[in-house]
């Protein structure tokens, strides 16, 4: 962070300035009667924030009616719009279609205008008006004042040892850890001792009087894109063409290594919209690799869905892996789930985990 001080200087001083005045009151920020829950991060990209959010519905929506409201990141459209199972990841953005097909019965809605977006959401008829609205991405969205802030930090990059972007990958000042309700280590791995788990609350500086929860990355069964025309035996191959566009595609990597001898790995920026030359890279593969299975992330293929380049012999090998967050213990699930539901109408829950 002293690097930050000193070569981004500018930078480093407006977020100060914009926090302070967000502090003092000098910038408003809105508080709704409705119970609001905020998920993000200080790192940009890779800490796992869909997967969560998708943990936290799960978790909520058993006894209360629950939005999620995203900003809708690298959407094409404008404004406040619900997520529908036919909508594009041009028209609502990848992550927020992804969590519209997963969750069921839950309203998924975009709108970089949080506050607007919230509103809106309230102003739907009684059968559809949220009970708690999941505002994803939105750690420094401060124009709303959340009932829980919850940030989550990768395990293997402890924000004190970082810098800002573009020098390092924070979007914030990592002092902004003051203001989590709760912190959630995603990406640890499945078994973590004492010391371990004090080795990394000390490298974030974070309280011991803070609820901290440690998760990990659980990934699902291999799916085809396109389940009409997807020929499964793929899954089966010994070697895999593996195309991304994410920011971190190292715990994936290291899953794979353990399951497939050969693995080809094409990188993309983050959100990647695939074009007809990428498209067109991938059948060359295909065609010089006969055998082997077309991966993607979960995420990519929300903008693969509706790629109109994809011939309909790529389409058949064409898979993607579905993750999920989850507690590495019994303890911390039933830890996080006293945490949340502590301050909101309990007359429907009752007591204990509902995983």
């Amino acid at each position: 962070m002293i690097i930050s001080k000193v070569l981004l200087f500018p930078y480093y001083l407006t977020l100060k300035l914009r926090n302070r005045l967000y502090d003092k009151g000098v910038f408003k920020s809105h508080q709704f009667d409705i119970p609001v829950i905020s998920i993000g991060n200080i790192t940009a990209g890779g800490t796992g924030k869909t997967p969560t959010t998708e943990l936290l519905v799960r978790l909520l929506k058993p006894h209360h009616k629950v939005a999620v409201l995203s900003r809708g990141y690298k959407r094409k459209t404008r404004g406040f719009r619900i997520v529908n199972t036919d909508s594009t990841s041009r028209e609502v953005g990848d992550e927020p279609l992804q969590m519209r097909k997963k969750l069921e019965e839950v309203i998924v809605a975009v709108d970089t205008n949080r506050k607007r977006g919230i509103t809106q959401l309230l102003a739907l008829p009684n059968e559809m008006r949220p009970e708690v609205i999941v505002l994803d991405d939105a750690y420094q969205h401060r124009k709303v004042t959340p009932l829980k802030n919850i940030l989550l930090i990768d395990y293997k990059r402890p924000i004190f040892r970082d810098n800002l972007l573009p020098i390092g990958s924070l979007r914030d000042l990592p002092e902004q850890i003051c203001r989590a309700d709760a912190i959630i280590i995603t990406k640890s791995p499945e078994h973590l001792d004492e010391w371990e788990r004090e080795t990394i609350k000390k490298a974030n500086r974070i309280n011991s009087d803070s609820p901290c929860f440690f998760a990990r990355i659980k990934y699902r069964p291999i799916e085809p894109i396109f389940p009409e025309s997807g020929d499964k035996r793929y899954i089966y191959s010994k070697e895999v063409g593996l195309f991304t566009g994410i920011a971190n595609v190292r715990p994936l990597l290291l899953h794979l290594s353990d399951i497939y001898e050969q693995i080809t790995h094409t990188s993309y920026r983050d959100h990647h919209e695939f074009t007809r030359s990428n498209i067109h890279d991938i059948e060359y593969f295909a065609m010089s690799n006969p055998q082997a299975l077309l991966l993607t992330t979960e995420k990519d293929a929300q903008r693969l869905v509706s790629n109109k380049h994809l011939t309909p012999e790529l389409k058949k090998r064409l898979f993607y892996i579905p993750i999920e967050t989850e507690f590495l213990t019994d303890e911390e699930s039933d830890g996080f789930y006293d945490f949340i539901t502590e301050s909101l109408p309990s007359e429907n829950v009752p007591n204990g985990m509902l995983f």
